[in-house]
């Protein structure tokens, strides 16, 4: 018996020690650090207003009609070129060997074309001194006429080849800046396929889309303020073109604007928001649009979504349901409130249920 009380006790004080050296776990993680905004911004403005991009008012791409090697790209992107520079050049053996032929031809149709013409005139003559048959002069008058379109067919053949010669060698249609080459050397060329982009230096445009509510009151020559995003900067403009249709532009309407003054700092590509001088009635202020940046997005397949805050500072994925691009913001049609906080960046990789510190 006093064996078997031992044995008890000594099992109790083992399973006693074993629970002691269960710990509860502790979840060390750094956290990750994160900017946050609480600016989901509404349209509060008394004024209609757009967003848009600034477009050079000249802008190409440059293409051929014919097919071949690239032999030479002349140009780089960024790069300065003049009206009548030459691009890119494509091999261009055939046409030459064309125009060989074609050179050729226009030779034995100008000896066909002179000697016919001498005999015409002799004849004319003859037939003047009674000393040549009507019948001979009008034989001899055909192959003259005959000859003579013969030596323009020949002619108009090689404008054709000359003409050809102009696709081989692709030149800027004007002075502006090289903003995209699509081919490099030894890359073949197909009819229609892009080899250089183009874009003038001179006068930049805005082009905006404006909602079907507000288009109506839009006018030609109407003075709007522009708002350059990314330079914080405005500057001024005139429409110049308002579109009367929204059957392409996905149901809203394009109106370009034309600047006032040019701004070497202003480029192409630049967002912008454009204001015009309208109030803005009752059917068309909103004062419930949530603007948020692109990049604070988080894109999964078809969801879009954004990290907010959790209890606990920990982050939390939230799907949303959005509408219209305006620049580099997107209209938030459910899903968060208007300056509810939200996180914009972050220094590592977010998750759901992520620890983050706020800085």
């Amino acid at each position: 018996m006093k064996k078997i009380t031992t044995l008890i006790i000594a099992t109790t004080l083992t399973l006693i020690s074993c629970g002691s050296d269960k710990k509860e776990t502790v979840d060390n993680t750094p956290a990750i650090v994160v900017k946050i905004s609480g600016k989901s911004t509404n349209d509060t403005s008394p004024y209609v207003s757009a967003s848009g991009k600034i477009e050079s008012e000249n802008s190409a791409n440059l293409s051929t009609r014919m097919m071949g090697y690239v032999t030479k790209v002349n140009v780089k992107v960024g790069q300065n070129v003049k009206a009548g520079q030459q691009l890119v050049s494509i091999n261009n053996t055939d046409l030459l060997a064309k125009k060989a032929q074609v050179d050729a031809s226009i030779t034995q149709a100008t000896a066909a074309f002179n000697n016919a013409k001498k005999d015409y005139e002799r004849f004319t003559n003859l037939f003047a001194q009674q000393s040549a048959s009507q019948k001979e002069l009008d034989d001899i008058t055909s192959r003259y006429e005959m000859a003579k379109a013969g030596l323009e067919a020949a002619k108009q053949m090689r404008n054709e080849v000359l003409a050809q010669f102009s696709y081989s060698n692709i030149t800027a249609p004007f002075s502006g800046t090289v903003t995209n080459t699509f081919i490099k050397e030894g890359d073949m060329a197909n009819p229609g396929m892009p080899l250089v982009s183009i874009e003038g230096t001179g006068k930049m445009q805005v082009v905006a889309m404006v909602s079907e509510s507000d288009i109506a009151a839009i006018k030609n020559g109407m003075p709007v303020t522009i708002n350059v995003k990314s330079l914080n900067k405005e500057v001024t403009g005139k429409v110049i073109e308002v579109s009367l249709s929204a059957k392409n532009t996905g149901g809203q309407y394009l109106v370009k604007i034309n600047l006032d003054k040019m701004n070497k700092s202003i480029l192409s590509g630049m967002f912008v928001n454009v204001q015009f001088p309208i109030e803005k009635t009752k059917t068309t202020t909103n004062t419930t649009t949530v603007l948020v940046p692109e990049s604070a997005l988080v894109k999964e397949g078809q969801l879009t979504g954004v990290y907010t805050i959790g209890n606990g500072n920990i982050a939390i994925l939230r799907w949303l349901r959005i509408g219209k691009t305006y620049g580099n913001q997107v209209e938030v049609l459910s899903g968060l409130a208007i300056g509810e906080p939200y996180i914009i960046s972050a220094d590592g990789k977010l998750f759901n249920g992520a620890k983050i510190s706020v800085q």
